[in-house]
């Protein structure tokens, strides 16, 4: 199976960079996991409306380029219905069996992304109401999607 992480921006903290890379390394005896990191629009300290507009659409411009027409998209959305480790396993183990040609995961950057990501989503996926830094929820995807591989192969993954 193929995973396709796409995200805006850069890890800058080697603290979370050395998450991530644990993660993944745990990660590749259960599927080939690519990271695209994808460079942040850069904005003013205070960007008008239109400004923030289109930092959003050359964003999602950029997503939208990385993601094939089989593949299959989760957009991780704050206002998405949330999953427990449990049921984000079981899905993502029914996802792979339906021959898609990656499954993505889109990290959007910290404005967001626009309505096109949204419509080219499969499923759009929560993981809390609370806010996280862009960087750390990096780390808290990767380990997730391997927490469910744990489950998802029966072996033991602490609660």
């Amino acid at each position: 199976m193929n995973i396709k992480i796409v995200c805006v921006g850069k890890l800058k903290e080697s603290y979370l960079r050395d998450a991530c890379a644990e993660y993944l390394k745990r990660l590749s005896r259960f599927a080939a996991v690519t990271v695209t990191e994808l460079p942040e629009y850069k904005l003013t300290d205070n960007p008008s409306p239109a400004q923030l507009k289109k930092a959003i659409d050359e964003e999602s411009a950029q997503i939208l380029n990385c993601i094939g027409r089989t593949d299959f998209l989760y957009a991780l959305d704050v206002g998405a219905k949330q999953m427990t480790s449990e049921e984000f396993s079981q899905n993502l183990s029914e996802t792979a069996g339906k021959g898609y040609g990656n499954i993505v995961f889109v990290i959007g950057g910290s404005n967001g992304y626009n309505d096109e990501v949204r419509k080219r989503a499969d499923k759009k996926l929560g993981f809390s109401a609370m806010t996280f830094p862009h960087q750390l929820f990096r780390v808290m995807l990767i380990e997730q999607i391997y927490r469910a591989f744990k489950i998802a192969a029966g072996e033991k993954y602490h609660k």
